[in-house]
């Protein structure tokens, strides 16, 4: 493999993409926040969102398929706790339950193609 190809090819996948936007759309909304829960809750899911990207990238050139899966199942435990943080922003009246179905269909979309992915890099290995 061309070692340029090698590098930084995280950033072509359609899972890294999809959590780039579903990013964007979670820092949006944590700057939305009241000004108490910004630096709580706020703080909370704009670190576990980044998490989902990070763990992505950090695992693409892990020397192994299963070091590498398991990043990829790290950033599915990160998007885990993302919609915990949307559960509690719902619960604590800052977005609608309309807000809350559109970030949680957007998450779980996500979290399918994580989980392809993952079985994927298990199955067939991360390096074709």
């Amino acid at each position: 493999m061309n070692q340029k190809k090698a590098l930084f090819r995280f950033r072509n996948w359609p899972a890294y993409q999809a959590a780039k936007s579903f990013r964007k759309k979670i820092r949006e909304l944590a700057r939305k926040l009241p000004g108490s829960e910004r630096y709580l809750l706020g703080d909370q899911i704009s670190r576990a969102v980044d998490s989902i990207c990070l763990n992505i990238a950090e695992g693409s050139n892990r020397l192994s398929d299963t070091e590498f899966s398991k990043y990829l199942n790290i950033s599915e435990t990160s998007l885990e706790e993302v919609v915990c943080c949307l559960d509690l922003i719902l619960e604590d009246g800052h977005i609608s339950k309309d807000e809350f179905e559109g970030y949680l269909k957007e998450a779980e979309g996500l979290g399918a193609q994580l989980i392809a992915f993952g079985k994927k890099v298990r199955e067939e290995g991360s390096r074709l």
